[in-house]
């Protein structure tokens, strides 16, 4: 207990300074695990409510092809679950953006604000910008790329250590 105690000043100093690498890891953990469960409850709704053969009649009604609805949902619980994780973010940050950009094609005409009939389009696009600052964060702390970073360390020496993904 003590030992938690004389470390308290140390995290209070961290989460006051935003140039503390911590603090960086940290805030990049934050939006992974926030974008990864946006994009799970994205893929629930997909299957439990409007279920697959709706999704894809919707995806028609909006000029897409049906066919796409089950990728799209593949893309966003299989996304989900590896950015909770941590594991290859900027790869699964920057595979999703497509998915993004078609939802912001089917919204744009909506208006600007989510709640207008229909949805508008500044939901979709915060998550964008989102995922774009994602990519160029990377996977931050508590991540799985961070283990195989260490793995490959030990492993293959330092030469084989990039940056998280």
């Amino acid at each position: 207990m003590s030992r938690q105690l004389t470390r308290l000043p140390e995290v209070v100093v961290m989460l006051g300074n935003a140039s503390h690498p911590a603090s960086s890891a940290l805030a990049a953990t934050v939006l992974r695990v926030s974008l990864g469960v946006v994009f799970l409850a994205h893929a629930g709704a997909k299957w439990f409510i409007f279920t697959l053969d709706g999704t894809a009649r919707f995806f028609v009604a909006h000029g897409f092809p049906g066919w796409t609805a089950t990728p799209v949902f593949a893309m966003e619980l299989l996304g989900g679950l590896a950015l909770i994780a941590g594991l290859r973010v900027r790869l699964v940050s920057l595979a999703l953006l497509p998915v993004l950009l078609g939802a912001f094609a089917s919204h744009a005409s909506l208006g600007w604000m989510f709640t207008n009939p229909g949805g508008g389009w500044e939901y979709v696009a915060f998550l964008i910008m989102a995922l774009a600052t994602q990519v160029l964060l990377g996977s931050g702390a508590f991540a799985v790329d961070g283990v195989l970073a260490r793995s490959a360390t030990q492993t293959h020496g330092p030469v084989a250590q990039t940056s998280t993904s």
